[in-house]
């Protein structure tokens, strides 16, 4: 291939932003030419490349949309140190069917067990099949809720909340939660609810919701 054309494809490939193609168009043609692939054939590796340029940055931009407090894979969990975590029930989870179903996940237990380490997993795999995800600590969303409840636009953030395939909330009885808090909460989780999933971790158990964690005033923090 002369130079004049090599250039001019690269400047056609830039102005499509074929860049999957760009970056490996030279080694599919010489393997091409060695392997005697027939012009479809060839069509098609540059396709594929392109493809999986394009799904990169897909899985790259939502995993960033996601706001992960770090990165954390289900393959780095050290379920040996956490005996109380039924791995097979995990590595079940990680499947998705429970988004693919509108289902819920909890995630009960004390401080440094892996909780936030088991949702961020759970996200990051959801955001790899191009669901649309959001983590955020319980304190940050019902802060957002009551903000958005006293300068009228409560409507638009429980609707942009609502039509995410997945919403993590983390860390909710970290501190109290008021009674018009709670109330912004449920009509949050009731618009999602057998629509989208939830994935929510607590330190507390269920029969402590009721007065550890929606209670007036004050602020507790946890290790």
């Amino acid at each position: 291939m002369s130079n004049k054309l090599t250039a001019y494809l690269e400047s056609q490939m830039q102005a499509l932003k074929l860049k999957g193609m760009l970056a490996h168009y030279q080694e599919i043609t010489e393997k091409a030419s060695q392997n005697n692939l027939s012009y479809t054939e060839y069509l098609s590796l540059l396709f594929e490349e392109e493809l999986k340029r394009k799904n990169e940055g897909t899985v790259k931009t939502k995993i960033n949309k996601a706001r992960f407090p770090f990165i954390k894979t289900l393959e780095e969990f050290d379920f040996s140190f956490q005996p109380s975590i039924r791995e097979k029930e995990i590595i079940s989870l990680s499947s998705l069917d429970f988004v693919e179903k509108k289902e819920n996940i909890i995630f009960l237990g004390p401080p440094g067990v892996g909780k936030t380490h088991l949702s961020v997993a759970l996200g990051i795999k959801a955001c790899m099949a191009k669901y649309r995800v959001v983590f955020i600590t319980a304190q940050k969303l019902l802060e957002e809720l009551l903000l958005s409840a006293k300068d009228g636009s409560l409507l638009d953030k429980l609707l942009g909340y609502s039509r995410l395939n997945l919403l993590i909330i983390d860390e909710l009885g970290y501190m109290p939660v008021t009674k018009e808090q709670a109330n912004l909460l449920f009509r949050l989780v009731s618009m999602r609810y057998e629509k989208e999933s939830i994935i929510l971790t607590s330190n507390y158990n269920f029969n402590e919701w009721g007065g550890d964690i929606f209670r007036p005033g004050g602020s507790r923090g946890h290790n």
